[in-house]
């Protein structure tokens, strides 16, 4: 495995950007209309804006960011499916790409006649695909179907042969994005597995996923796009962080552009108490949790509103809820945004990812509001503690003889 200080760069990226033009009439009519009236009826949008980037070879990066930030046109420019509106990319060596489901692939042909015609897109000859088309066969596990046009095949049948090719072609650079989400459970672990193995041949990785576990597993360095330019690139755990915030962000504004935040009593946010500058949501373990929970009311309640606080793992389970009303807490009632702070008196929970998820109800038990989930947390370990927790075990012999 190359050294990250020594090794080469083999993605350049200089100056770059990306416009794409966008109509803004729908029909023959309306663009007549809008000549007639002297008005413009294309826009430019930028997609990517003076990206600058170096990437070195052996690196696994994650590109991530809302939807619409550029991360998979600034895929695609990297792979040279797209050509940059100005500056340049420079790439080294073989080059393999899975930007969409069943790209490369004929719909009329048989998969056995894609595998060669998608292989030899990415640059091997017929001769070296038929050394390893067994074993793409095999990796895939499409079995008798290979002979099959693949136009009848399904999405998950589609992303297994082509991540097959995709990794059977020797590349020196792989591009991902968002394909490893098709399929089931068994054949992501095994395309998990191939990726490591990649890592672990020095081989250079850039994806692009919406799964923040995929990608903490994956990458060693993250770029955290925004409107086509990179807000943050370092590691992972940070990015993944400064991503949540901005999600959290965004809901918050869509709420309160929502037509329900004027009309009526909602929940503006709950959220783990932190200082964390990146707005991170971590919490020791050894120290207690405590939770704000703001709401809105338009005019006074005639009794106090009724908070209620729930936890979810990180997989979905759900944990045990409290209210206010269970410790006959009493919180404003009067019209305006409340803000109100609840303490744990200790952490009850395990190393992991929660959410937070909340409900607002009058006392009668009128459902006002109820927001899931509502934000994210981490309980991290205390400093000097181990990340893996420490089980005692009792042993106790009931009984011995010899068989």
């Amino acid at each position: 495995m190359i050294s990250e200080t020594n090794a080469p760069i083999i993605v350049r990226l200089e100056h770059v950007s990306k416009k794409f033009t966008l109509r803004k009439d729908n029909s023959l009519k309306e663009r007549l209309l809008i000549a007639r009236a002297g008005a413009k009826h294309k826009v430019e949008f930028s997609a990517l804006d003076n990206v600058n980037l170096d990437i070195k070879a052996g690196s696994t990066i994650g590109l991530v960011g809302h939807n619409g930030s550029g991360k998979s046109t600034l895929l695609k420019v990297i792979g040279g499916i797209l050509d940059p509106s100005s500056g340049k990319v420079s790439r080294r060596g073989r080059l393999a790409a899975l930007l969409e489901l069943g790209a490369g692939f004929h719909p009329d042909l048989s998969g056995r006649d894609n595998v060669f015609l998608n292989a030899a897109l990415l640059g091997l000859s017929r001769a070296e695909t038929e050394h390893v088309f067994d074993d793409i066969v095999n990796f895939a596990e499409i079995g008798d179907f290979i002979d099959t046009q693949v136009k009848f095949y399904s999405s998950g049948m589609y992303v297994r042969l082509a991540f097959a090719v995709a990794v059977h072609t020797d590349p020196d650079i792989l591009l991902v994005d968002e394909v490893l989400a098709v399929g089931d459970e068994v054949f992501q672990r095994r395309c998990m597995d191939k990726i490591h193995e990649f890592q672990a041949d020095g081989r250079t990785i850039i994806l692009v996923s919406h799964s923040a576990a995929q990608v903490q597993e994956l990458c060693d360095r993250v770029i955290v796009m925004h409107r086509g330019k990179p807000i943050y690139d370092g590691n992972p755990e940070d990015g993944i962080r400064l991503l949540r915030a901005g999600y959290e962000r965004d809901r918050l504004d869509a709420m309160q552009a929502d037509d329900r935040v004027a009309l009526g009593p909602h929940i503006r946010s709950i959220r783990v108490v932190s200082d964390d500058p990146l707005e991170d949501i971590t919490v020791s373990r050894e120290l207690p949790l405590s939770v704000a929970f703001e709401y809105f009311l338009p005019a006074e309640e005639s009794t106090p509103p009724v908070l209620g606080l729930g936890f979810d793992t990180h997989m979905g389970q759900t944990l045990r809820g409290s209210s206010t009303k269970d410790f006959s807490l009493k919180v404003p009632k009067t019209a305006g945004t409340h803000k109100v702070v609840f303490a744990l008196n200790q952490n009850p929970f395990s190393l992991g990812k929660y959410s937070l998820r909340g409900v607002l109800e009058r006392e009668d038990g009128t459902l006002l509001d109820h927001l899931t989930p509502a934000s994210y947390f981490v309980v991290v370990p205390a400093p000097g503690e181990s990340e893996e927790e420490e089980v005692t075990i009792d042993l106790q012999l009931l009984s011995s003889e010899p068989l």
